[in-house]
């Protein structure tokens, strides 16, 4: 049976650290802010805005809240950003995806200031991470590698199959994989051979958005499994990409859904916010 990696115990443990680290810069005179900006009142996304409020209220960072009717215009929506890039005292800006049909996401992402992009989302710091330069890395891929080197998993050298080739996930997982010097394999919906190629990954990282598609003939004997799907059934239960019984008694370690990649997100989101303060 597989080693639970428990993304709740880590997440905890980095926030704790972080924590320590913003008493220390406020000795300093240096304050943290977190501007978070939420469009429309998308049921999950409130609980998300509200979990980041939380952390930042945990590790002694300060939020600003700006929650807009969902017919807020882009215009309106971009005069805002504007004015808080121009803000001194806010250190990073957050608009919680996805943003009402008629804003278009990818005008949203550009609009904020590189050094203040804590989702890490921008195109510069993406470039930034693309040729191993200083910038903010996507919060879920980070917190992936947290997960991997806190459970002792030797990432140098191994195999590391991706599936899934999305922006915010599996091409940020794939560079950082690599920064780690694994050899990687990104895969996605064209695969020819798809199991095949998973059978041969000693880590598998999974974000295919396809509920418990993986099942336990993808993964290879003893690989580390790490899933990063989560959806929800008609009775609220949640599960992920990976089908975690199946997939359990062939890993050697796999994150729980929920409890694993999840936690780890706002974990370091707050670890962006805390390196922009510094910066």
């Amino acid at each position: 049976m597989a080693q639970i990696i428990d993304g709740k115990k880590i997440s905890a443990e980095i926030k704790e650290e972080l924590k320590a680290k913003v008493a220390q810069l406020k000795e300093q005179g240096i304050e943290g802010t977190l501007a978070v900006i939420q469009v429309g009142n998308d049921p999950a996304s409130s609980v998300y805005v509200n979990n980041k409020k939380r952390a930042c209220e945990f590790i002694g960072i300060h939020s600003k809240s700006f929650e807009l009717p969902e017919e807020t215009t882009q215009e309106e929506l971009l005069k805002l950003i504007d004015e808080l890039n121009n803000d001194k005292s806010v250190n990073g800006i957050l608009v919680q995806l996805p943003v009402p049909a008629h804003i278009d996401e990818k005008t949203i992402i550009n609009a904020i200031s590189p050094k203040k992009d804590v989702d890490g989302f921008h195109p510069e710091n993406v470039g930034s991470l693309t040729i191993g330069q200083e910038g903010f890395v996507s919060c879920t891929p980070a917190g992936i590698i947290e997960l991997l080197k806190r459970s002792d998993v030797e990432i140098a050298g191994k195999n590391c199959v991706v599936v899934g080739r999305s922006n915010i996930v599996g091409k940020p997982m794939a560079l950082l994989m690599l920064r780690e010097n694994a050899t990687v394999t990104i895969t996605h919906s064209r695969t020819a051979n798809l199991k095949e190629v998973c059978c041969n990954a000693d880590i598998l990282i999974v974000a295919i958005g396809k509920k418990e598609f993986i099942t336990g003939d993808y993964i290879k004997e003893g690989a580390v499994v790490i899933d990063v799907g989560i959806h929800r059934d008609e009775n609220n239960k949640l599960a992920g990409d990976v089908k975690y019984d199946e997939a359990e008694v062939k890993a050697s370690k796999i994150t729980p859904v929920p409890g694993g990649v999840g936690p780890m997100t706002i974990a370091m989101l707050m670890n962006n916010c805390v390196e922009a303060m510094t910066r």
